[in-house]
């Protein structure tokens, strides 16, 4: 079994949709970033990458290349869930918590699940997400963006 860690975060701008678990979020801002800049679908992916000892998500998918400008966070998870099963590693769990002032993401979460769970293959069970805000502190507190913890096991 082995526990990996990530983060990943991103900021607000005007002009672009906002995407989080792979599910487009009504919102007046997007993220801003080379892909869509699914914060959380970030998150997992480098919390699987680190558990399986590949690296990060700039190693396999570099926002230098133009072939992942704009791509569907989605794809790079399912690539990410295809690298670590080649290694023999299926998913256990995934815990993840959304830290944004805004939008409220409570009313997603069970789509957010539902979209994590079928990439990866595995039960919606193992999938947990979770909102937060910082009580208007930090720049997720300032509505300047969102960023996004995970852990997950897998063995």
């Amino acid at each position: 079994m082995r526990i990996g860690h990530g983060y990943d975060v991103h900021r607000f701008v005007e002009g672009r949709p906002l995407f989080l678990g792979g599910v487009q979020i009504p919102f007046e801002m997007g993220l801003l970033g080379h892909s869509d800049a699914d914060v959380l679908l970030h998150a997992i992916c480098d919390a699987l990458l680190g558990a399986a000892a590949l690296g990060d998500i700039g190693k396999h998918f570099p926002d230098t290349d133009n072939k992942y400008k704009g791509i569907d966070s989605k794809l790079l998870l399912k690539n990410v869930s295809e690298k670590i099963n080649l290694l023999g590693f299926k998913v256990v769990n995934i815990d993840a918590t959304v830290i944004a002032q805004k939008p409220k993401i409570s009313p997603f979460i069970d789509e957010m699940r539902k979209t994590v769970a079928e990439i990866l293959k595995t039960d919606i069970n193992n999938v947990n997400i979770k909102g937060t805000t910082e009580e208007g502190l930090g720049f997720t507190g300032e509505l300047k963006g969102i960023s996004c913890h995970c852990v997950c096991l897998i063995e």
